[in-house]
């Protein structure tokens, strides 16, 4: 508040306090910021993602061999025709396993292992290294590697047999057993990215909870249950949300390991997508298969956030 005197007459002058002042500046710069990055954001998301989605929706309810514009409407034939194929039950089916096998088998082994390696002492900077390597490889660079490891006559396998006198098995061409040979495959590529995940997160915890524990007499396994689970969980909880998008969206390993055979044994929905929609000029059909991936996912990733995760 101020005042003026002019012509003899005294005035009365507002002044906003300084605070306000800073933040409407605050919000004016906030807004100039808003304005010059969101509209190339919103157009390259429209142009880029949504506008394709968009697309495969639409492509999805036509018979389409990608040539010229689809003019067979068929309805929902293309998803009765999915919902009844085996091949595609099998993917589902694949995709179910290979989640099961991360949650029970990649996260736990990783967890293990970090906590083993988070300690700051020597050599555990050497051993991070070792098992986070197979992460950093290319999908298809460690689908190629484990193709030749698991050759039936030249591969690191058949001579293990070879040792002890058996004929050595021809893995990825037995329908039985095939997909779990992927699921080895599958926890050494990505259990070293968990492994790392969980590294960061126990070292945030504060140490001195630990010594009071053990001054307290707690056991090993009570130290685990009680401090490190809880104050982990939100790290655990993302873990398991990438672990399961993860599995649900596979395709760059089993292409060159099997690419979804012998006798569609080890397809999964994006290698089903690609072989039955891409490769044999079924667009409107490889469409649907998209669609159904695409709720499938978006259902999990809004469900998991919100039911699991709504406080992290």
């Amino acid at each position: 508040m101020a005042t003026s005197v002019t012509g003899g007459v005294t005035r009365t002058i507002f002044q906003a306090p300084s605070w306000m002042r800073a933040s409407s500046a605050t919000i004016g710069g906030t807004t100039a910021i808003v304005l010059l990055f969101l509209p190339p954001a919103l157009f390259l998301f429209t142009l880029f993602v949504a506008l394709p989605m968009g697309e495969a929706a639409w492509y999805s309810f036509y018979s389409w061999n990608g040539y010229g514009a689809p003019t067979d409407f068929v309805g929902w034939r293309n998803f009765e025709l999915l919902l009844a194929n085996r091949a595609f039950r099998i993917a589902l089916t694949n995709n179910f396993l290979i989640i099961m096998v991360s949650l029970a088998i990649q996260l736990p082994l990783a967890l293990g292992m970090a906590i083993l390696l988070a300690d700051r002492v020597r050599g555990t900077a050497t051993f991070r290294l070792i098992f986070f390597l197979p992460y950093i490889l290319a999908e298809v660079a460690a689908g190629l590697i484990w193709r030749f490891v698991y050759d039936g006559e030249y591969g690191l396998l058949a001579k293990l047999w070879e040792l002890f006198g058996a004929t050595p098995p021809h893995v990825l061409a037995e329908p039985a057993i095939a997909i779990y040979a992927i699921m080895v495959v599958v926890v050494w590529k990505y259990f070293g990215f968990h492994m790392m995940l969980y590294i960061a997160g126990l070292q945030q915890i504060d140490r001195s909870l630990y010594e009071a524990a053990h001054i307290d007499g707690a056991t090993g396994w009570q130290i685990f249950r009680r401090i490190t689970v809880p104050l982990l969980g939100s790290t655990i909880r993302l873990s398991v949300f990438f672990a399961i998008l993860g599995s649900i969206q596979l395709f760059d390993l089993i292409m060159p390991l099997t690419k979804g055979g012998p006798s569609d044994s080890t397809q999964t929905m994006v290698t089903y997508l690609y072989s039955y929609g891409v490769t044999r000029m079924r667009i409107g059909f490889g469409s649907a298969v998209g669609v159904v991936l695409f709720l499938i996912c978006v259902v999990f990733a809004f469900g998991y956030k919100r039911v699991l995760m709504r406080h992290d």
